[in-house]
């Protein structure tokens, strides 16, 4: 006569492979979008970033949810801010 596991037995694999995929890969995200929205929040006039279209420019300025960089000489783009991907340059606070 074999008894059958109990339920929680059964489930235990199943939650072991949630717990890995949470600590892997869900917190990492979340560390990662939370990074962003503080470089984000904290970018200035004057910082180096690169865009998610790959281009290196200058901040000009900043507003709620767009930034107008500089990518050349007289060249003024208006961008989303979260289309910038890094801050290569911050400048210096006086």
């Amino acid at each position: 006569m074999t008894s059958e596991p109990s339920p929680l037995l059964q489930f235990l694999p199943l939650i072991f492979l949630f717990v890995i995929f949470y600590f892997m890969l869900i917190r990492p995200q979340q560390k990662k979008q939370k990074d962003h929205a503080n470089m984000i929040a904290k970018l200035d006039k004057n910082d180096e970033v690169v865009t998610a279209g790959g281009l290196h420019a200058t901040v000009i300025s900043v507003s709620d949810k767009t930034a107008t960089i500089r990518i050349a000489d007289n060249v003024k783009v208006e961008i989303e801010k979260s289309s910038i991907l890094e801050v290569t340059r911050k400048t210096k606070q006086q």
